[in-house]
């Protein structure tokens, strides 16, 4: 009896104890959730909703969800902090997986294809909506908040809020996804030698007009010809004009999918993506959804005369005015390069880096703790014309499967609103610095950051973000056709093909895979291939016709100008 009675207080002592409610809810916005947007009053309110809905889950048999995200600085912090937070306050115990990027995209295909729940939430980037909407796997939002999951929607969620909505609503109308985080490709480059006098006037002597950001690429290829080959050292250190990576590897993929063909000028017009030739090439019918075909011969633009310049550009940048070590670098292995003090600029650079190239002590960096390193909008390549996308915007979005059960949906449903909720959102912007609400970046705590993070805070607020999209709706199965990329790019950078044949095989395998696709079947918009035709060129949009001037004068800007033009409502 004695013995039981000790079992059973070591097993009391030992099982965990949560305490959920007001009081823990207190403490949080106490401490951790401060700055917000909201007063502490709003945010207490906002709390004890999530604690009343949290309530009727753990009546339903619900006390712990799984959900994951790929592994960057904002979902660190929800993982080991905010999840913490959502435990204590709602009593709903949440394990936030972090992995790889590649690793979710994988896992979310084994779910989708065996039906078999593997995680309740996912934080998947909204590069797959064209995927989620084809396949009918995932949840439509806009119906779960209407239905099922109506009474688990917080009245304080305001969706006009949220930035990119329009990145995560198929052609349907309907939203698929729910943006937790987003960061764009941008221009980053060295301010301070763009602003000193000697080095302005050696450049304006050599090429007639400004140092400045570049507007197009042939003023960035003479600004990385001259850091490389003119100035060569500043106080010392070589530099260089250009950093890239070129390895072969999975993460060469993104540098091309990331908008970059869109960049040079590949698509048609339209915001957020090309219509109806988008960023991959990828043209769609007349319905704006079903994807006709990737080749210039169906009247895609994967292997237009646009697309091998970009390549092309690519590949002579980076042998030409990049550190040598760059053409074996992954993405992971370039992202620190920059912070090291010798390069000059880059084309395209990526703003989730900006906290870690801000850190005190860095050669970027000076004594005050202010950069001395800009960000800016990237220059485009001759084929862009105004109203096309500019650049690529990452949106990693929370999506649910229909396979969930559906108490464990709603539960991670209530999670995802909890990190995303104006109580918890601008303090997880300042830590991440990949902002999700216009309330957020519009805050004085962000105009008090702003002169440490070299103009996230500027472009964000500006009418320029509105071009720098995400992959679009065109690509109608991300997982399967992403892989394409980085194999035949990498072709080309080895020397193994010409631009011209890596693109051409590129955009045949892309034909094929969609015709497997067509055959297979989808729930919505599948492939449906055009003929092969010659007749696709010169018909006033994508596929562009060869242009006899690939490198017209470059022309650049002042960044306190556009500064300025952004302040007053104008891209530049």
């Amino acid at each position: 009896m004695v013995k039981k009675l000790v079992v059973a207080i070591s097993l009391a002592f030992s099982a965990p104890l949560v305490v959920a409610g007001p009081a823990e809810a207190q403490k949080w916005i106490d401490s951790e959730f401060q700055p917000s947007t909201l007063s502490k009053q709003q945010q207490m309110d906002e709390m004890k909703w999530f604690i009343a809905a949290a309530d009727k889950l753990k009546k339903a048999g619900i006390n712990e969800i799984n959900v994951v995200s790929e592994t960057i600085d904002t979902h660190v912090y929800e993982s080991k902090t905010l999840a913490k937070a959502f435990t204590e306050i709602t009593g709903i115990k949440v394990n936030h997986d972090l992995i790889q990027e590649g690793d979710v995209v994988e896992k979310l295909q084994t779910q989708m294809q065996s039906g078999k729940n593997i995680y309740d939430g996912w934080i998947s980037d909204s590069d797959l909506i064209g995927t989620h909407f084809r396949y009918g796997q995932i949840v439509p939002l806009t119906d779960f908040m209407a239905g099922e999951g109506k009474e688990y929607t917080s009245p304080t969620l305001d969706l006009k809020d949220f930035i990119g909505l329009k990145f995560t609503t198929a052609p349907d109308g309907k939203l698929y996804q729910l943006p937790d985080q987003q960061f764009a490709n941008l221009y980053w480059f060295r301010a301070d030698w763009f602003e000193r006098k000697d080095l302005k006037d050696k450049f304006k002597a050599k090429y007639g007009y400004e140092l400045g950001v570049p507007v197009n690429w042939s003023a960035y290829e003479d600004i990385a010809n001259f850091f490389t080959n003119d100035v060569k050292t500043i106080d010392g250190v070589k530099v260089y004009g250009h950093l890239d990576y070129g390895k072969k590897d999975p993460s060469l993929g993104w540098r091309f999918t990331d908008a970059w063909l869109s960049m040079a000028g590949t698509a048609d017009k339209g915001i957020p993506n090309g219509m109806p030739v988008d960023e991959w090439g990828i043209r769609v019918a007349a319905d704006k959804c079903t994807p006709v075909g990737a080749s210039v011969s169906r009247g895609g633009a994967t292997n237009s005369a646009a697309a091998v310049y970009a390549l092309s550009k690519y590949i002579d940048w980076m042998k030409a005015y990049a550190p040598p070590q760059a053409l074996g670098m992954t993405f992971s292995e370039a992202g620190p390069v920059p912070a090291q003090g010798n390069i000059a600029q880059q084309i395209f650079w990526y703003t989730a880096f900006t906290a870690s190239m801000n850190k005190p002590g860095l050669a970027v960096v000076n004594k005050d703790g202010t950069p001395k390193w800009r960000m800016a909008p990237g220059p485009h390549g001759p084929y862009w014309k105004d109203g096309m996308q500019n650049g690529y915007q990452d949106v990693g979005s929370w999506t649910f499967f229909k396979s969930t059960p559906l108490p464990r949906r709603q539960a991670a449903w209530l999670y995802a609103q909890f990190v995303t909720a104006k109580t918890t959102s601008l303090k997880k912007t300042i830590v991440g610095l990949t902002p999700i609400r216009e309330s957020d970046i519009q805050s004085k705590a962000m105009s008090d950051m702003a002169p440490k993070l070299g103009g996230l805070v500027e472009f964000y607020r500006s009418p320029a973000r509105v071009a720098w999209t995400p992959t679009g709706t065109n690509v109608p199965d991300y997982p399967k056709l992403a892989q394409l990329w980085w194999k035949n790019v990498a072709t080309a950078v080895a020397g193994e093909k010409t631009p011209q044949a890596a693109m051409d095989n590129l955009a045949k395998e892309m034909d094929a895979v969609m015709a497997r696709l067509q055959r297979a079947g989808m729930s919505k918009c599948a492939p449906k291939l055009n003929p092969e035709s010659n007749d696709w060129v010169g018909k006033g949009g994508a596929p562009w016709a060869k242009l006899a001037n690939e490198k017209p004068k470059g022309e650049t800007v002042p960044y306190n100008q556009l500064l300025q033009a952004w302040k007053e409502g104008r891209v530049k």
